[in-house]
């Protein structure tokens, strides 16, 4: 008696395969790259393709394209129009092939020069595919003297192909379509991606225009580069570049594999040195990769090769200097490669490498050349270059020996206490309790810790004027015991926005050892120096903690008053009058001493003591006012430091001590 199967048994019956609309409907990962916007994104640029493949053959120089409100989008070309009729080669309509069936198109013979020997859109998915993962789909066709029409709705045709006697201007094609929203888990396209797509499309296409207009907003734009890749590395450069733009163009013909058919390849190189700006951009059949693949690592072996060469042929590295990394000369260098060929091998159908042997080999000999030549004719150019160079490596070199030390420095176990001078750590540690209090030198220390509340209140010594963090260079200030001692008690590392410095970039709010930070100094010039040098290398080191409200000042008293019962504390002259107004007996007035001449009483009165004391919250509230005062008090702004005194020195000439 035969076994009886039951029904979540694993078995022949088990296998299943998908039919139609659904090998796209259900798996869009696997066309489109992502079921989510990235893939959305993805299925309208496969329709962009083929107008642009079209264009590109001589047929049609406009391209238009509109963004509307509920997400539907159109595409018109002015191309030779998608032949949709009856085929009697294959026995079926071609808009059954192009719309209706993966791996079909007019573009599989284009290495024997028969179509599309340049082709973005090559593999014969994505119009089917982008068709297949609509809500609906609208195709007109103005071709042969008629003008046809074809409607889809969730991968189905409606109505077959609907043919008409028909005069027009121009023959193209027009899709008009909305991603739809079973199929993708996001089809809101952002308005960025289509100006950018385009964008890149016209650089990449000299000559033709993309004209968008987006609904939502009611704007046109438009995108044209006559001169293509030269004319965008001169936009990018903005004409301050180290050199001129150098523009290299060849064609050649090669094969992958011995075994393998050759294959035509055209390219185009465009690229300038420029210090404030860096930009690599490649391109392949006018798809921008953005893991660039075989035209990466040519730029990158062709540059280190020839620079490293020059170097030192010209005698510019130092003894036993290492050589150069691509690193170095990526740093001021914008460079777009535009190549061509009529076989292409994708990392996968989002197109965002190629793995060509022949391209890469080819574009590496070609651009070497290309260079060794330019370097010898342009001397004074070349020069400029590779000093720069030598400059970005310097600089490179500095910032990870920079990296390495404070890395060090800030490492280590979680008890600073015996690892930072006079340190003194609180009991607690519960980190939304724990305060912290900068005192200004070793007597400020010892009254600070008299009167504190051992429980919750540490105190962090600051010994004389710190370093000026606005004006030092990064590995100045990691130099500087004070400050490093400082990061090292604050726990939550530090923030870096150099070019060079990136890997110090070690700051995670999560492992800040306080919930208040507060800034303890003198009520004099002296103090409030201090005071501002302590605020300048929080902003400069760890913005996030001022940002977050973690950081105080501690307002200290001006003038003590003294009755015979009582004594006031006063923390300005207008609070000194209000107070004496009120007092009806004898009293006696005298400045307040320094925090380290106060008893600890009173340091817990009027400094530390929550209940009494008074602390001013440092706020971003003015963050763009607070860095222009910071760099007119302690930047290289001397003339402007110098106005400022003359005109409002004389509103702390009372804080100066003539006597």
């Amino acid at each position: 008696m035969a076994k009886q199967m039951k029904v979540d048994e694993y078995g022949n019956h088990s296998i299943t395969s998908l039919k139609g609309a659904d090998r796209v409907r259900l798996r869009p990962g696997v066309i489109f790259g992502s079921d989510g916007i990235e893939g959305c994104q993805h299925s309208m640029f496969e329709i962009l393709s083929n107008s642009i493949d079209e264009a590109r053959e001589g047929y049609g120089k406009v391209i238009e394209v509109v963004r509307y409100v509920d997400r539907s989008i159109m595409i018109k070309d002015r191309g030779r129009g998608i032949p949709l009729d009856y085929n009697p080669k294959e026995d079926r309509f071609n808009w059954e092939l192009v719309f209706c069936e993966l791996y079909a198109g007019g573009k599989y013979k284009n290495n024997a020069g028969e179509n599309y020997e340049f082709s973005l859109g090559l593999n014969g998915l994505g119009s089917c595919a982008t068709q297949y993962s609509s809500e609906y789909m609208d195709v007109t066709v103005f071709r042969d003297g008629f003008k046809y029409e074809l409607h889809f709705e969730k991968g189905e045709n409606i109505g077959g192909l609907q043919k008409e006697k028909c005069s027009y201007e121009n023959t193209g094609t027009t899709i008009k379509w909305k991603p739809d929203i079973e199929v993708f888990t996001d089809i809101s396209i952002p308005l960025e991606y289509y100006q950018t797509v385009l964008k890149k499309q016209a650089v990449v296409n000299s000559g033709l225009t993309f004209k968008l207009y987006d609904e939502e907003s009611g704007e046109h734009f438009e995108y044209c580069y006559e001169n293509g890749i030269v004319d965008y590395v001169k936009e990018i450069s903005k004409d301050r570049g180290l050199t001129e733009v150098q523009f290299y163009e060849t064609s050649t013909r090669g094969k992958d594999r011995e075994d393998k058919p050759e294959y035509k390849v055209k390219m185009q190189i465009a690229f300038c040195f420029n210090n404030e700006i860096n930009l690599l951009e490649y391109y392949h059949n006018s798809s921008f990769l953005e893991h660039g693949g075989a035209p990466d690592k040519a730029v990158k072996n062709a540059f280190i090769y020839e620079i490293d060469r020059c170097l030192k042929q010209r005698g510019k590295y130092n003894k036993d200097e290492a050589k150069i990394t691509f690193q170095d000369i990526e740093d001021s260098l914008i460079l777009v490669t535009n190549s061509f060929s009529t076989v292409t091998s994708y990392e996968n159908q989002t197109k965002k490498a190629i793995t060509n042997r022949f391209i890469q080999e080819a574009m590496t000999d070609f651009l070497k050349q290309q260079l060794e030549v330019y370097f010898i004719e342009n001397k004074v150019e070349s020069d400029k270059v590779i000093e720069q160079v030598l400059v970005n490596k310097r600089s490179r070199e500095t910032a990870e020996r920079t990296r390495i030390n404070i890395k060090k420095k800030l490492s280590g176990s979680v008890d600073i206490s015996n690892r930072v001078k006079k340190f003194v750590d609180c009991r607690t540690k519960d980190t939304s309790k724990r305060e912290l209090y900068i005192v200004e030198g070793d007597s400020a220390l010892g009254a600070c810790k008299l009167g504190r509340d051992a429980e919750f209140q540490a105190i962090m010594p600051v010994r004389g004027k710190i370093l000026n963090c606005l004006k030092a260079e990064y590995d100045s200030i990691f130099k500087n015991e004070i400050i490093v001692d400082l990061l090292k008690v604050l726990g939550c590392g530090v923030e870096i926005k150099s070019k060079h410095n990136k890997d110090l970039h070690t700051f995670d709010m999560d492992n800040l050892r306080w919930d208040k930070i507060i800034i303890c100094t003198d009520a004099d010039v002296d103090g409030f120096q201090i005071r501002t040098l302590i605020l300048a290398m929080l902003y400069r080191l760890v913005p996030s903690l001022i940002q977050a409200g973690k950081v105080y000042i501690a307002e200290s008293p001006l003038f003590e008053i003294n009755t015979k019962s009582k004594t006031y504390f006063a923390y300005s002259e207008k609070e000194k009058v209000m107070i004496t107004a009120k007092i009806s007996g004898k009293y006696t007035i005298q400045r307040s001493k320094g925090l380290g001449e106060n008893e600890p009483e009173m340091m817990w009165e009027t400094t530390m003591n929550p209940a009494s004391r008074r602390l001013i919250q440092v706020t971003p509230d003015e963050a763009e006012k607070t860095e222009a005062v910071f760099d007119l008090l302690l930047g290289e702004n001397l003339p402007g430091r110098k106005l400022f005194i003359e005109e409002n020195g004389f509103k702390y000439m009372d804080m100066i001590d003539v006597s």
